[in-house]
This record gives C-alpha cells, sequence and structure tokens, in this order.
C-alpha cells in the first residue's frame, strides 16, 4: 500500500499550481548528503516508497535514511469514457508537492560514495530532475 495521509479534513482537492522555488525544505537538515529537486511536480507516493526501498536495498542495514517528502495531496481521476457531469471523480492516488529546490531524501551515517550512488538509484525512480548536495557547515 503506498503512503497517504491517516485522515484528512477534506477528501479532494483542487488541482492548484504554484510554480515557484521551495523557500523551506531546500536545504540538508538531518542527515550528511540530499537529493534536491531541480523540477517541480507532483510525486506520487508509489514512486517515493520505490525510491526509498531501492535505496535501502542498496545500503543495506547501513546509515540511514530520511524521506523530507509526504504525499498529502489527493489527486483524483474520472475513468475514460465517462460523460460530463456527474460530479468530481474520487480520490486516484495520492502526491506530495514537490517544488523546484526540495530536498526529496537525505542520507547520513555513511560514506560520501555509497550515500552517492543509494540516492542515484533513487533518482532514476522520480519523475524530476535531481541533483546530489552535500550538508552545508554553517560558520
Amino acid at each position: 500500500m503506498s503512503l497517504m495521509p491517516k485522515r484528512v479534513k477534506f477528501r479532494k482537492e483542487q488541482r492548484n499550481v504554484r510554480d515557484r522555488k521551495a523557500t523551506k525544505g531546500n536545504y540538508v537538515a538531518y542527515g550528511d548528503f540530499g537529493l534536491q529537486s531541480l523540477d517541480g511536480a507532483w510525486v506520487k507516493g508509489a514512486v517515493l516508497e520505490a525510491g526509498r526501498v531501492a535505496a535501502q536495498h542498496y545500503l543495506k542495514r547501513e546509515g540511514k535514511l530520511f524521506r523530507r517528502v509526504f504525499p498529502d495531496k489527493p489527486i483524483s481521476k474520472k475513468p475514460l469514457e465517462t460523460r460530463m457531469g456527474t460530479g468530481k471523480a474520487e480520490v486516484d492516488y495520492w502526491a506530495a508537492r514537490v517544488k523546484p529546490g526540495t530536498i526529496l531524501f537525505e542520507i547520513a551515517g555513511v560514506p560520501e560514495r555509497t550515500a552517492k550512488m543509494a540516492l542515484l538509484r533513487v533518482a532514476t525512480k522520480l519523475p524530476v530532475k535531481t541533483r546530489f548536495v552535500a550538508r552545508r557547515i554553517e560558520v
């Protein structure tokens, strides 16, 4: 079963799209290395879970993986060949809103080469362009 919220205030949402850069969640906070989105998109919960599984499989119980986004947007889709009217369709899947600059995954406790290879496997699953980033040291 893919990721979804336990409870929501409203079952269905409008398809609002905001093309702005991320101001929150745009730096490595928990781990040492991260995977940063360069595009904006709605990323399905199943895709995020596939990325997590790919990274965990490569890491083999080594280090810690953090998922920084959660699919909380319900996306509804009408069946094919359905006439107009009859209301809004039921929720088809749940998606995470990803803006350009959002950190999607973070890894801690492994060398840079291992983290890079694990996050490369995650990046191949995602529908957005990404880049590998390291934690900035504040002075």
